[in-house]
């Protein structure tokens, strides 16, 4: 396969991080220079998740060279899958004793209500395919599964020659969606596999199946591009999310999930980062990376402990979250302490980082008999 493609290990630990400061909003609400700090980073960060599906494309492309991709995809597809069932534990129990203190608190029943969350949860659709039934934020899991099956379908089909064209048709009516354009009503989620991971997915195997292995002697150019379409990306959803509208940041964050300019920002530094492999090499973050999966699955849970904290715990009679130390702390608490619990997970034998994340007892309950 070639050697290790260090900056693109490294991008994503970097990736991860800024997820979680798209799910903490650091700096919203801190007055309209804090709003625009806030558009700012989130509009940065969106780059995040295409990142990481254009990445698992791109490798998937690459691993698929000389093997039956259907057979790769499977054994991807079970990593997925239990790498889902691990966030899915983390997160459950957490949901489900917030949603038992809210209904004491209403003084409603507790039985009833953590029974209709339950219910909610297993909701098979939202379950299996969307990934929101129990937190919205692990929809990136079920997304990418579906992109890969997608893309591993057409090339044992030996079609692969469709799998860009038709991904990107299916991105183009996403775009014309509520979530962007709003031109057409369209009765499904475009926050999936099918609309948003299928394509950039698709795009990273095509990126390896044309042969780009990096280390292209193109950075200056490509970085340039980065920089140029990350500009770009801010323009348009100022545009399109205030200046069109006639809105102020004052009012609020604009925060879509994807907009015509996420595509060419993600793909541009995906490509510079492939342009110089070795970017990162003499950092630990390479090798952080491997944690990125970890702090994803694990910050869900995290966020609904600290949002409770910060709504709850006063600081002079004000809410711990509307202080400025709290904008200033959320975001790498919330990165640590998710860190924190995925490194708990492996030390006690739950699960185990670059091996099987289907979650176990702990290593001393799990004591063979006598």
């Amino acid at each position: 396969m070639g050697s290790r493609i260090h900056s693109v290990d490294a991008m994503r630990i970097v990736a991860v991080a800024l997820v979680v400061v798209i799910h903490t909003n650091p700096f919203e609400g801190v007055g309209a220079s804090g709003n625009a700090v806030n558009f700012l980073l989130e509009t940065t960060a969106r780059v995040a998740v295409p990142f990481f599906f254009l990445a698992s494309g791109y490798f998937f492309a690459r691993k698929t060279l000389d093997r039956d991709p259907l057979a790769y995809f499977r054994s991807r597809a079970r990593s997925l899958a239990e790498l889902y069932a691990f966030g899915i534990a983390l997160t459950l129990p957490v949901f489900l004793a917030g949603t038992a203190l809210e209904a004491a608190a209403a003084g409603e029943s507790v039985t009833r209500s953590v029974g209709g969350r339950l219910v909610e949860s297993a909701s098979p659709v939202d379950l299996l395919y969307y990934g929101t039934s129990v937190s919205e934020i692990l929809w990136f899991i079920p997304a990418l599964a579906v992109g890969l099956g997608l893309v591993a379908g057409f090339a044992a089909l030996g079609r692969s020659d469709l799998v860009l064209p038709v991904a990107f048709a299916l991105h183009a009516v996403g775009l014309l969606g509520p979530e962007y354009a709003g031109l057409v009503d369209l009765p499904v989620d475009v926050r999936d596999g099918l609309f948003f991971g299928f394509f950039y997915v698709s795009v990273g195997h095509a990126i390896a199946a044309r042969g780009w292995r990096g280390g292209s002697g193109r950075s200056g150019t490509l970085l340039a591009a980065t920089v140029g379409f990350g500009i770009l990306h801010v323009v348009e959803r100022y545009a399109v999310g205030y200046a069109l509208g006639g809105a102020s940041v004052a009012t609020g964050v604009y925060a879509p999930s994807f907009t015509v300019g996420t595509a060419a920002f993600a793909v541009s530094l995906f490509l510079y980062l492939l342009s110089r492999p070795g970017l990162g090499a003499s950092t630990h973050l390479p090798a952080w990376g491997s944690y990125a999966v970890g702090v994803y699955v694990a910050h869900p849970p995290v966020l609904a402990i600290l949002d409770r904290i910060g709504d709850q715990a006063l600081v002079g009679g004000t809410p711990l979250a509307e202080t400025l130390g709290w904008h200033l702390a959320y975001a790498p608490a919330t990165f640590l302490v998710a860190l924190g619990v995925y490194l708990a997970a492996h030390r006690l034998g739950v699960i185990e980082i670059g091996g099987s994340h289907l979650p176990r007892l702990p290593r001393r309950l799990r004591r063979s008999p006598p």
